[in-house]
């Protein structure tokens, strides 16, 4: 008998249904996962209130999420086979380290390796690429918010002895904060500022710490995010609706500074934000642009007198491997990101709850209860 899963599906804006669905089949080079934990990331959000973003709309059910982990209970056929063969390739020989009973988080990039930008080495960029959870593409790419999943074993990623898998959850969003501290330069001895609290913006102050930032001074508008953001790593804390000066004090005063921050780090995707932060750069700093937001407009006298450096920072590709790494030598600590658990039938309760930053972080659905007809 072919095995069922239990999953989470949008059908349409404020419409959640937990469905079941045939698992798949379990091919060569693949594996089955347990699902255990599933965060809930801010493209959900939009999807759950807005149907999509941009010009990204759902145009059928979708199982969401592409935040999770879990233990390996399968491993596809074939795997000698390939491993004999003198043309199979690195990332199939890879397979052969994930068993079954290993502990993983999963990797939803799927890029595939054969566009102009994937041979370029940017396979962020993919033009072929399949995320879990997507409205990009149509027909859409199914997401991992699902009790049994059946992927690609180079999507996994072994978490050591000891880690929970509520934190492995988090190695997916931690990977884009991992990506934006790349794509400012080295941060050895940098000062540098986190604009927006959020998950990303808080997994980005634990991405500057281990990149070696000398400061990190963290702004937001909620006292919430900004107790979760000191937790975090952030030497400094300013909610900005309050201390309205900030600026004043870490901007130029003419005489002998023309800002403080070497790096910017910019995660809410607010205008307000992006040009406050603008004003307190440190001339030839470099502004990351992780939040997204609408078009926004920008004051070019700034940006070209003090000959800043703004660049995007978009998904991410080989940190979702150091994330896990950082992860499993415990040098980095994430669980003040997790604020509450809900299973899988409380799924719209844990939205509206995730909707709210004042009140959640990271939530999460716990798939443990979700039963399994095989």
């Amino acid at each position: 008998m072919r095995m069922r899963c239990r999953c989470l599906v949008i059908n349409a804006p404020d419409d959640l249904q937990v469905v079941e669905q045939d698992a798949g089949d379990l091919g060569p080079g693949q594996v089955l996962v347990q699902v255990a934990y599933g965060g809930i990331c801010g493209s959900d959000l939009h999807y759950f209130h807005q149907g999509g973003f941009g010009a990204v709309r759902i145009k059928r059910p979708m199982i969401l999420g592409h935040e999770v982990a879990g233990t390996v209970v399968a491993v596809g056929p074939g795997d000698a086979a390939a491993e004999n063969s003198a043309e199979h390739r690195v990332e199939d020989r890879v397979e052969n380290r994930v068993q079954v009973g290993d502990r993983v988080a999963v990797n939803p990039s799927r890029p595939c390796s054969r566009c102009v930008y994937c041979l370029e080495g940017l396979p962020n960029q993919c033009l072929d690429m399949r995320f879990y959870g997507s409205a990009m593409r149509d027909p859409h790419v199914e997401g991992a918010f699902r009790n049994l999943l059946v992927c690609d074993a180079v999507q996994c990623e072994k978490l050591a002895p000891g880690v929970p898998l509520q934190l492995a959850a988090l190695a997916e969003p931690f990977s884009v904060a991992l990506h934006g501290v790349q794509r400012a330069g080295p941060l050895l001895g940098k000062r540098v500022l986190v604009s927006g609290c959020g998950p990303i913006g808080c997994l980005s102050i634990a991405a500057a710490r281990v990149h070696g930032a000398a400061e990190i001074v963290a702004v937001d508008v909620t006292d919430e995010t900004l107790r979760v953001a000191r937790a975090m790593g952030a030497q400094t804390t300013l909610n900005v609706a309050r201390e309205r000066d900030w600026v004043q004090r870490y901007g130029a005063d003419g005489s002998t500074r023309k800002g403080t921050f070497d790096v910017m780090l910019e995660c809410s995707g607010n205008e307000q934000a992006l040009r406050a932060g603008l004003e307190v750069m440190r001339p030839r700093g470099t502004v990351v642009q992780l939040g997204l937001g609408g078009d926004v407009s920008m004051p070019q006298n700034v940006v070209v007198a003090k000959e800043l450096s703004i660049c995007g920072s978009f998904r991410f590709h080989a940190e979702f491997a150091l994330a896990v790494r950082l992860i499993n030598e415990g040098r980095v600590d994430l669980a003040p990101m997790v604020t509450h658990t809900f299973a899988l039938e409380q799924a719209r309760e844990a939205f509206e709850l995730a909707s709210d930053r004042s009140k959640a972080m990271k939530v999460l659905l716990d798939f443990a209860e979700a039963t399994t007809v095989v």
